[in-house]
């Protein structure tokens, strides 16, 4: 019987002969102390690179016992144009800095391969802890770090391979839908399903946003259809084509609606502000974001806000205790401003 050998493991040589430099170079620049060997950040890219697609990993316990600490912790952030997403930077700053920390950090505008390339951009860097806040892909960002002996956490968005802090979505989506629920029946006079506009169907927050807004249909007895979940994405044109389309089909407007994020909100009110038959009572509107220019808006709408001082509190005690197993630790939203 022909038995299969098992394949050979990538070496350091092996690496270094595919980089077309040294054994030594590839080492200082796995090992994260390539700066003072004044290798160049194009090699130590190229060598990174080059040990990902080998699936070339470095003993993490050993490589973090060789590297001198550089007070430097990076951060990725997906959108700079909403209130939540910048009160993270902003917060995350000042907690840095107020361990004598210093903080990078970087958007990544949602695209899987500038989340790749700011990871590695960091590394070089030798950043001590990278944190990927709402990453497309948080595992592939881990499995980079922890090649390199740097340690991986997740915020807003969970992975499986590093801890992660995140809102507790499911929770927060269903008491914000009881709450707009209850809104119609006391303005209506009878209760009335909502529709759901904004966020990815694919992605974990939103995938839990729309069970708890589905429970809390079912705990009222009310019934929601597929058609009225329109995960169509966050951008505003994309929610005002959404319902656009919707309206054309059921040919009735909705008399409540949850929305996943401010950014969708813009959509949405663009939206209602061109129905004339909202003149006269404008939909009943719930939004999983915050953002204090709401309430100028009118029609009451309720928010639930994010806790990112918490938030952000786990993940620097995850960080300082160098928290290694992927636990999600969840915080509770807020209510209101």
């Amino acid at each position: 019987m022909n038995q299969q050998k098992p394949a050979k493991r990538t070496t350091i040589y092996d690496l270094a002969e595919l980089a077309g430099t040294s054994a030594s170079a590839v080492s200082a620049v796995l090992n994260g102390n390539w700066k003072k060997r004044r290798i160049s950040s194009q090699l130590a890219q190229k060598i990174s690179k080059i040990a990902e697609e080998q699936g070339y990993s470095v003993n993490m316990q050993a490589s973090l016992l060789r590297r001198e600490k550089s007070k430097i912790i990076g951060m990725i952030v997906p959108k700079y144009d909403n209130r939540y997403f910048g009160s993270i930077v902003e917060r995350f700053e000042d907690m840095a800095r107020e361990r004598g920390l210093f903080p990078i950090i970087t958007c990544t505008r949602r695209d899987p391969e500038l989340e790749v390339e700011a990871a590695k951009t960091m590394l070089s860097y030798q950043v001590d802890c990278l944190i990927s806040t709402g990453a497309t892909d948080p595992d592939r960002i881990t499995d980079i770090c922890h090649a390199a002996g740097v340690q991986s956490l997740n915020l807003d968005l969970p992975g499986t391979k590093a801890p992660s802090v995140i809102s507790d979505n499911y929770a927060g989506a269903h008491d914000l839908t009881r709450r707009v629920l209850e809104n119609t029946l006391a303005t209506l006079g009878r209760l009335t399903p909502l529709v759901f506009v904004g966020g990815r169907g694919s992605d974990h927050n939103t995938a839990e946003r729309i069970r708890g807004f589905a429970a809390a249909h079912a705990e009222m007895e009310l019934n929601v259809e597929a058609s009225h979940i329109l995960a169509c994405g966050y951008a505003p044109d994309r929610a005002e084509a959404a319902l656009t389309e919707m309206w054309r089909k059921d040919g009735d407007l909705p008399k409540g609606m949850f929305v996943n994020s401010t950014i969708s909100l813009e959509g949405v009110m663009r939206w209602i502000n061109r129905q004339d038959a909202y003149r006269l009572q404008p939909p009943l509107l719930g939004c999983f974001d915050w953002d204090p220019f709401v309430a100028l808006l009118g029609n009451g709408i309720e928010m639930v806000r994010q806790d990112v001082p918490a938030m952000l509190e786990a993940v620097f005690s995850m960080m300082e205790e160098n928290t290694q197993k992927p636990l999600v630790n969840m915080i509770p939203p807020i209510f209101g401003g």
